[in-house]
Order: structure tokens, then sequence, then C-alpha cells
């Protein structure tokens, strides 16, 4: 062992890439070594961050003036004893007292530390024993920390260390200077009993603590492929990616530089698969199994051959070794880290790199003699795991067993609802060369069919795509594949995506398979992006139901008529729950139970955008619930997304704040989080809180990832207000012309986005009247006989901005106020009760103000609370509260250190508040000094 000594500049693995998922670990590492003296252990499997993370506690640190010195250790045969101390000593030169000469307690270093010679006094007599030296190097050591503090001293990789390191360590950890630290990394799977060979207990006046470092989860390294490949491309990796890494820092940061070599590859999970395994994972691994038993060693090849973590009986089957030779071999390669158990009588590796990296080790005649042997075992099982015995058989070569047994095992995955096993099968089908056309086509429709609702379908439209242009296909072959092609890109890409593929296809299909044609048809009438006028989707819908009197087919009937329910403007007419209560929930055919699901999860979507949040919360549920049943997580994801969005509609914000996060969480991959309604909720919520820049991020986000989509309209809404508060009427209007082109087009009537009322303030604020009262007058006309209660609510808001006079005005506000109430939405309602007193007379508006700025301050609406009282204090004096305890925050303190934990600055708290930047300073200062903290801290503790 030796050791090394570096800079704490950039590791290998910062090249470029976020630091993720380390937050926590990170302040409690730096506060740890902030309060010296200190000794902190961070330990973690090799590759999970430790060096990254000392990395930057250091820079942290040395943003406090603290110094940091680092030596590592490494495993070479011939040790050097203290080698990794002394390295890092030799780095401290830059940390010392500039000109000063060290003290005589320094003096046993000098031989060690040439680059030192001019600061140490010179060596002392050779020591006369090792304990001697020890103690020497120690107390020569502690000299040297001292006169560099505040000085951190890092030693990596402690696993490796000699013993007379582990124990000149673990004498220093007892004895530190002040204002010094020590910070030791190593790997506990490594670790044989105490790290440094006895117990470490802390010190009286020293701070000790141990951290583990833990794998990163998705949404973590779905950062951390963002910081590389931007946010669209890890949405399109982050699947594939830690499906790979299972969360590995070190897998996922040289898988991301070698894509990045790669000009196209954010586009090309596939080209994941095809990288090797990373040479620090050869390494590591390598060196664990070169200290396993002939057994043991024999034991992992014969788990790398079976591929899944298996019990103890089939790996000593396989390995050929008896039970209890087997037990001894399978303890040590669980103690030595490279098997790990995954269950009950389950083991195998850690995750799929490292069992390839030891299958690709193994000679070509023992892979293929493990491989037979297996097969064996496997085809012996009742019943029998087709998956695996059709992997064998490839491996082995026999290319028509291989594909025999994959076509079983996809049809098996399809009975039993296993949609990712089956679609994985079926494209390693489809990939193999010289598959006639027919069983081509046979599984393309299936794969297709597979992958529709999961989120197997990106990796999937490629193969569809090659198979489409594959001649000798029949039109009628080609076009159920297209247009199952064309409900992949619909559902997963949005926009107009899909619909050309679905237009072609069902002309492809009318002819010979009617049933698919209706089906498609369908699908695009009911569309809610795009560019289609309402009367071309009519027309699309009056063609598929066309189709229906050629056949009688239950399962293609369910389809076009749950897409009928759905499409505007029949969605919202008043037999519609109805005709959703009558839904089958319980069908035998699958089919029928998925147009049930899918139409379930609209019209909870179409609730929310109706006003009929009553329903909205029922539908949701049964959607997710048959969601999960069916195995269809693609459409689970838009299902439990409702709730969350309720929890806005129905005013609780903090509430909504943590079901978003939790959602963030267990959909990681959703293209719904930060798009559609979910995008509008955000940022209404962050405008009302005084956060104008983040809401307008959140409101351009929503339009950026689709314009064309019929919920981005409240986006545009959004967009369009935080324009009028800037009294930029102009740029309002341009923001929200295509928005309204789309309503138009789209006979959009029913849906209450804000976009009603927001556009009538605008034009009218252009001095454009006529325009103003043309689009009321529209939206009144499309909306005759509909449902939409939210939309009667937005028209009484209208007719308020449009009234003549004064009385009629606050009359209209009135029942917009009461429309909202009767739906559940107390922010709009609050809303229509501020204009309501400010457009009628001054007498009345006292109380309905106070009334807002009450409902406002329950929501943590500061901004528009702020405003509210604005308003009241034109009236006249406003009672105040008895005055709070000096240390006690101010309901306006309170507003302000909300602010503040979301990082607002004076400007933007003053614009929040409706009050001078100077004022806004004062409130700061109070908050800061009452809190007896710091912005930084304050926004730490909020974030």
């Amino acid at each position: 062992m030796v050791g090394t000594v570096r800079q704490l500049g950039p590791a290998p693995e910062r090249r470029g890439f976020a630091f993720v998922g380390r937050g926590p670990e990170l302040a409690e590492l730096v506060d740890l070594l902030a309060a010296r003296p200190a000794v902190a252990l961070v330990q973690g499997e090799a590759g999970v961050g430790k060096t990254r993370l000392v990395a930057e506690a250091a820079d942290a640190l040395r943003a406090r003036g603290v110094g940091t010195v680092v030596g590592g250790c490494h495993p070479l045969r011939e040790p050097l004893p203290f080698g990794p101390v002394i390295d890092a000593l030799g780095a401290l030169g830059p940390l010392l007292p500039p000109g000063a000469r060290l003290g005589a307690a320094t003096a046993a270093l000098a031989p060690l530390l040439p680059d030192l010679a001019d600061r140490l006094p010179p060596p002392p007599a050779e020591p006369t024993g090792p304990g001697e030296q020890r103690q020497a190097v120690l107390t020569a050591t502690r000299a040297l920390l001292a006169a560099a503090a505040p000085v951190v001293l890092v030693v990596e990789d402690v696993h490796w260390a000699d013993d007379a390191t582990r124990e000149l360590l673990l004498l220093l950890a007892g004895s530190l200077p002040e204002d010094t630290a020590l910070l030791l990394t190593y790997r506990g799977e490594e670790v044989r009993g105490p790290l440094l060979g006895r117990e470490l207990r802390r010190p009286a006046g020293t701070g000790l603590r141990d951290l583990a470092l833990h794998r990163l989860d998705r949404p973590a390294l779905a950062a951390l492929a963002g910081s590389a490949l931007g946010p669209d491309g890890a949405r399109r990796l982050t699947g594939a990616l830690y499906e790979r890494s299972h969360g590995l820092p070190l897998i996922a940061v040289e898988d991301l530089i070698t894509l990045g070599t790669r000009p196209g590859a954010a586009d090309r999970p596939d080209l994941l698969g095809v990288l090797g395994v990373p040479r620090s994972l050869r390494e590591v691994l390598a060196a664990r199994i070169e200290r396993l038993t002939p057994d043991a060693a024999d034991l992992v090849d014969a788990a790398a051959v079976l591929a899944v973590p298996a019990s103890g009986d089939l790996l000593a089957e396989a390995a050929a070794l008896p039970a209890d030779r087997a037990d001894a071999a399978l303890t040590d390669a669980l103690e030595r880290s490279v098997l790990v158990e995954h269950g009950p009588d389950s083991y195998g590796f850690s995750h799929a790199l490292a069992r390839r990296s030891v299958y690709d080790a193994l000679p070509g005649p023992l892979r293929t003699r493990l491989h037979r042997r297996v097969l064996g075992l496997l085809t012996a099982r009742d019943p029998q795991p087709l998956v695996q015995i059709a992997h064998h058989t490839e491996a082995l070569g026999d290319t028509a067993q291989w594909l025999v047994h994959a076509r079983a095992a996809a049809d098996r995955a399809m009975e039993v609802g296993d949609l990712g096993t089956a679609a994985l099968m079926l494209r390693r089908i489809i990939d193999h060369p010289g598959l006639p056309t027919d069983e081509l086509g046979a599984a393309a429709r299936s794969l297709a069919e597979a992958v529709a609702y999961t989120e197997e379908a990106g990796a999937s439209a490629d193969a569809l795509r090659r198979i489409i242009d594959t001649p000798g296909l029949a039109p009628a072959v080609r076009g159920e594949i297209r247009a199952r092609l064309g409900n992949i890109l619909r559902l997963h890409l949005g926009g107009s995506h899909g619909v050309a593929e679905l237009e072609e296809a069902a002309v492809e299909l009318e002819a010979d398979n009617p049933r698919h044609a209706a089906k498609t048809l369908a699908v695009i009438a009911a569309m809610d992006t795009g560019d289609a006028t309402a009367a071309e989707r009519r027309g699309w819908m009056d063609r598929a139901l066309a189709l229906l009197e050629r056949f009688d087919d239950p399962e293609t009937t369910a389809v076009v008529r749950t897409n009928r329910l759905v499409s505007l403007p029949l969605c919202a007419t008043p037999g519609i729950p109805d005709l959703i209560a009558a839904l089958p929930r319980h069908s035998d055919h699958p089919k029928i139970v998925l147009c049930t699901a899918i139409s379930l999860s609209n019209a909870a979507e179409i609730g929310c955008c109706t006003g009929l949040d009553a329903s909205v919360r029922g539908w949701a549920a049964e959607a997710a619930a048959l969601c999960e049943r069916a195995g269809l997580g693609g459409l689970a994801m838009y299902a439990h997304s409702y709730p969350v969005l309720l929890d806005w509609t129905a005013g609780r914000w903090t509430r909504f704040d943590a079901a978003l996060a939790a959602y963030r969480r267990r959909f990681p991959d959703s293209p719904v989080a930060d798009t559609g309604l979910l995008a509008a909720a955000q940022g209404t919520i962050a405008a009302a809180r005084g956060q104008a820049a983040r809401a307008a991020e959140h409101f351009r986000g929503a339009l950026d990832q689709d314009a064309t989509s019929v919920l981005a309209l409240p986006s545009a809404a959004g967009l369009a207000r935080h324009h009028l508060d800037r009294d930029d009427p102009d740029t309002a209007w341009q923001t929200l012309a295509p928005a309204l082109r789309l309503l138009r087009r789209r006979e959009l009537w029913p849906f209450a986005f804000d976009l009603l009322p927001t556009a009538v303030d605008t034009a009218l604020r252009r001095d454009d009247r006529a325009a103003a009262t043309a689009l009321a007058a529209e939206h009144a006309a499309g909306l005759d006989g509909l449902v939409s209660p939210a939309g009667r609510a937005e028209q009484h808001t209208a007719a308020g901005l449009l009234a003549d006079t004064p009385d009629a005005a606050a009359a209209a506000f009135l029942r917009a106020r009461d429309a909202w109430q009767a739906v559940g939405r107390p922010h709009p309602a609050a809303l229509a009760a501020e204009r309501a007193a400010l457009a009628g007379p001054a007498a009345g508006a006292g109380p309905l103000l106070t009334a807002a700025a009450e409902e406002f301050d329950r929501l943590g609406a500061v901004r528009d609370a702020s405003r509210t009282r604005r308003h009241l204090r034109t009236l006249g004096p406003v009672p105040r509260t008895p005055g709070d305890p000096a240390d006690t925050l101010s309901p306006r303190e309170r507003q302000v250190a909300g602010l503040l934990a979301d990082g607002a600055r004076n400007k933007e708290i003053a614009a929040a508040l409706y009050v001078s930047e100077r004022t806004a300073e004062h409130h700061v200062a109070a908050v800061l000094r009452k809190l007896g903290t710091t912005r930084k801290a304050l926004r730490r503790a909020g974030g």
C-alpha cells in the first residue's frame, strides 16, 4: 500500500455533471467539519461517490477559510507505513504561516517531507523501535496540523491501509489539535472488524460521525443525466441508465461520458445496451474475485451464467459443488461482496454490469459447459422458466430453439400481464435476422400492443418504423402496425405527433380491417393536441361510427365510444356523468377494461377543466385501480396526477407541494409533472405567492413543451396575466393570440382555464372593447346547453368586466364568487370577491376585501393578500391586532420569511407585497434579526 496526494480540484466524475442526491449528507458533513475538532467517517461501496462528496465538502470548507489536504491508500502488496498521512502532510506548505519555521516537535517528519525541508527543524536521532517511531510521527503530525490550522486531513480508501497507518490514524483521531479535523473514507464491504483495528470512541470535545452513502434514486439519476444531456435527453435515458447502473454514480457517469461522444445519443437509449463494462468496475471486481477460494470462484462463475438471482441449491448444482462445499463457497462470495443476497435464499450480483464483467471474462469452453448444465437444470423444472431457457439456448447458438422459447415466453408474459417482459422478448424476436414476413408482422403487432401504455414505448418506436418499411407486408398488416406506432407517438410525445401515421393507417385498414380503422379514427378524433379543427375531428368520429355498422364487436365498440365520450364538445353534455357511471368495471374482456380505465382517466381530466371537482377524485381513483390491475404504468401516471391537481383547485396549497413532490418520486419519468395542468397549477400558486419569475418559468415551460395542447391554455392565460401585472397589455395580447385561435378552432368553450377573463381584461386595457365583447358572446354561445360550472363562473367574471355600471359589475363578480364557491375553488372565489369590492359601492367594499384577504392568508397567497390589504387601506384605517412580542414574527414578517425561504430578492419581495424596496429591506432585516439566521440558511431550510 502506498499513499497518493492530490489537490481537491474537480474529481473525474465532476466534469460537466451536477452534484445530485447528496444534499443532506453534504450539509451534515460540512457542519461536522466546521465544528472542529472533529472526526468524520464516510463509508460506501466502490463508485458510490465518496470522493465527489469529499471534494464538494472541501469546496464548502475552503469558502469558510478552512484548508484541506488529501492522501489515499492503495492495495499494493509492499506496504509503506504512514504513507497516506505523510503524502497528505506534504501538501500543507501553502497553508503554513509564511516564512515561519516549525517547532522541534515536527522534527520526526523532516526525513519524510523533503518539500518542507526549509520549514522543518533538523531530523532527530534514529528512533530505537517501532513504538518510539510511531509516537514521534504522531507528535510531529499533530504539531504540523496545528501550525496549518484550520485544516482538515482527509485519508481516502482506509480499508486498504496497513496496520501502522491504521494505528496512527486511531491515535490521531483521539488527540486532534484544536481547529483541525480528520476525514476518512472507506468501503464497508472491504472491512473486517473495526476500521482502525480497534473501536474508535469519541474523545471529549470532539465531534464524531459515521456517514453511509447509498446509491442514487431515479430522480437524482435523472438530474445527473440532465446536467450532461439536458432535460429532454435525461427524460428519454433515465430509465435505461438506471436499469444499467442501479443508481451507482460511477457507472452512470462513465456511461454519460461515453454517450456524450456519440452524436444523437440522447435519443438512443438502446446505445446503453452495447456499452461495455466500465474499466473501474472491472478492476474492483477482479480484485475481490482474486481473493476468493477456488470453490467460491466456481460458484461466482455459475452465478454469472445463470444471469438472474438464484437459490443456493441451484447455484450449487450449476457449479457442480456438493452441499457442504457450496455453502462455504457462497459464504465466502457474500463476505467478499462479489455476490449479494437479494431475498430469502436468493443470491446474485449487485447489478447487471457486475455479472457481465465476470461473464465476459469466462473462457469460451467453460461458458458453454455451464450454459449446457444450467439449461438442463431449468428444462427439468415445472413450470419451465421460458425466458431463462430462451436466454441459454441463444447463448449456445441454437437459433431455432431460441425462437420457439422466445415466442412462448412472450406469449406467457402477455397472458399474465407482464408487458415489460413481453416487449423485451418481442423486440429480440423482431431484431432476429431472416425472420419470415408473416412472423415479423405478428411480432410487431404484439409488440405495439404490449408497449402502448407502458414505459417501454420509446424503445420500441424505432423498431416499428423499420418494420413498416419492410417490403412484402400486407396493407392491412402495415396499417395495423402504423396505427399502433401512431398511438405510441401520440401518447408519449404529445402535440401533433402520431396524427399523420394514424390517418394513413386508417386508409390502409378500412378495407380489410374495419375494426382497427374505426378505433384509429376514434383516437385521432379525441386527441387533445394537434392542429385539426373541431369539424375535422367530428368528421373522423362520424367515419368511425359508420364503420361500427359493418360488424358486431364489443371491444371495438367500447374503444369508439370511449373516445366519443371525451371528444369536444360532447364531453360537457349533461348525460356524460351517467354514461361514465355505466362504464363496465369488471368485464372479462381486457380491452374493455382498458377502455374503461382510459375513459375514467380522461373524465377526471375533463372534470378538472370544467369544474366537476366533486367527481374527479372518484374517477381518478377508479382509473388508477384499473391501471394497477391491468399493468398500465403509462396511463397510471396520468390517473395519479389528478388528485394532486385537486389539492391545487381546493386551495390546499401546502398539501399540493407535498403531493407533487411525492408524485415526482413515484413517477420520475412522468411527462405531465411540469406540463399541462400541473405546470399551470405551479405557476398560478407561485404568482399568488409573489414569485413572479418562477411563475413565468412554469408557464413558459408548458407552452414551449406543446403550445397546441388543450392543456397548455391555462399557462397561456397565466403568462398573459404576468404581463398585465407589469402594465403590458400588448405583450399579453400577443401571448393570448395563439391560445384564442386554438380555443376557436377546437371549440374549447367548456374548458375554464382563466383564458376568457384574462383575454377580456386584456382587450379592455388595450381599449378594444369590441374584441372583448365579441369574445364573451362567442364563449356564451359555445357553452349553451353544456355542463361546465367553472366555465359559467368565468362567464360571470367576463360579464363583470364588461358591465356598464358599477352595480352591474359588482353583481356579476359576486355571481362569479358564488359559482366558484359552489365548485369548491377558494382562490378564484376570493379573486372574484376582491373584484366585486373594487367595482361596487365603497360602503360594501370593506367586508368583501376583508374576507378575501383572510382567504388569501389561509391559502398562503402572499401577493394577493398584500394587494387586497392595500385596497383596504384606501378605505380608511385598518384595525390592527395586538402587538406580538418583539422576538415573534408579525403576519407581514411571516410573509417575508416565506418569500426569503423561496429565494426571493428584496426587489421581488417589494413587488409581491406592494411596498417600496426600502420598506422590503426593513422587513427583511427584522426577519433575519428575530430568527437569528441568514438569507442563505433560511433559503436552505425552506428548500
